[in-house]
């Protein structure tokens, strides 16, 4: 298999270069192979360092036409329409969507996924890859749910919480309802994918394994071996200990968090500027050590801040904040102050059944 090993800087230069150095063309050429032109940004944007609409207005101000790296922006658009899906949906999506996961025997994911032992090269190699650096290609991550949930006959909720820990780009929405898109909990269809698909996009020449077989052989064939013993992935997030804040009680209080790392937010004001960790949202949502330090390097970007490990009612309670602000997220619920909304690519905003009907609606706005 071709080795790509990304790296991913946590300086903002570096960050706002990566956005500059995008080929979208290029991207549309390759986007599907292992070693194509991805442009490695879906970290930054799930931690909410760029938005997408930041990342869409310095591509097209390059001088793209629209229409000419419809591709590029259509897989932009699909980061935003999770999250509406998420907003509308709430604690939906943490469950069967639309329908209900067909042939499930348990709920734990296979040893052979966790420890990297399918036997199927290009597949071990990148989740050995994965916990190096925490990122993995979005067809590995479909070969991986498929593999997982359509053919070793695990229910998706798991695995994808065990993808969600290690990932730096770690997006609830996108990767659990990707996960049930890939199971037709979200789809009308189950997603499958043989040995000669996954040969084609990671550029290796296996046979014989588990996968070497006909798509129409894929539903009706029994576990394979390799995939049958199950484990419950251990996930707990090392959170930093709890250290006391400096806090001006007379200035306000920009709260930040896991998906709001934005270091230009609200830049030139004279606030507090604290990183909210909060345990029972880590309890739910568990990251590993990996996207923990990445998102404690990132808030470096941010002049001053400082990160308090605690719920948002025992930081109010505590420091006797009063006038605070936030930026909307389906996790922040609970918050109270000042909402300040997210910078969407597009006006577009509700439910759709379907990434094509949201997508419809938005290429209405776009001048082609």
């Amino acid at each position: 298999m071709a080795k790509h090993i990304p790296n991913f800087p946590t300086d903002y230069d570096a960050i706002l270069q990566r956005i500059a150095n995008v080929s979208p063309k290029e991207y549309a050429k390759s986007r599907n192979y292992i070693d194509g032109a991805v442009s490695y940004l879906s970290p930054y944007i799930s931690r909410g360092v760029v938005s997408t609409k930041q990342v869409f207005q310095l591509v097209l101000a390059k001088g793209y036409a629209p229409n000419s790296i419809e591709k590029f922006i259509q897989e932009l658009a699909w980061r935003d329409y999770w999250q509406q899906v998420w907003r509308v949906k709430s604690n939906e999506i943490n469950t069967d969507l639309k329908h209900e996961q067909q042939s499930v025997i348990n709920h734990e994911m296979p040893s052979a996924i966790l420890e990297a032992t399918t036997e199927i090269e290009a597949i071990d190699e990148a989740i050995a890859a994965f916990y190096e650096t925490g990122y993995l290609h979005n067809h590995v991550r479909m070969y991986l749910a498929s593999i997982s949930c359509n053919v070793a006959q695990s229910h998706w909720k798991h695995p994808a919480q065990w993808m969600y820990y290690h990932l730096l780009d770690g997006d609830w929405a996108s990767n659990a309802l990707s996960w049930q898109w890939v199971v037709g909990a979200n789809s009308n269809k189950k997603y499958y994918a043989n040995q000669e698909n996954i040969n084609r996009y990671c550029h290796t020449h296996q046979n014989n394994t588990f996968l070497d077989v006909d798509y129409e052989a894929l539903p009706e064939m029994a576990i394979p071996t390799v995939l049958k013993a199950t484990v419950q992935a251990k996930l707990v997030t090392p959170l930093p200990l709890k250290t006391p804040i400096q806090v001006d009680q007379t200035k306000p209080s920009c709260i930040y968090n896991y998906y709001n790392l934005d270091p230009i937010w609200r830049k030139e004001e004279a606030v507090n500027r604290i990183l909210l960790l909060e345990p029972s949202v880590f309890e739910q949502y568990p990251i590993g050590q990996k996207a923990v330090d990445f998102m404690l390097a990132l808030a470096k970007n941010i002049p001053n801040i400082q990160v308090y490990v605690g719920e948002f009612t025992e930081l109010l309670k505590e420091y006797q904040l009063s006038k605070l602000y936030y930026k909307e997220h389906p996790l922040n619920t609970k918050y109270t102050g000042t909402e300040d909304t997210r910078d969407w690519m597009f006006g577009v905003k509700g439910y759709y059944p379907s990434f094509f009907a949201f997508w419809k609606k938005c290429k209405k706005e776009l001048r082609f």
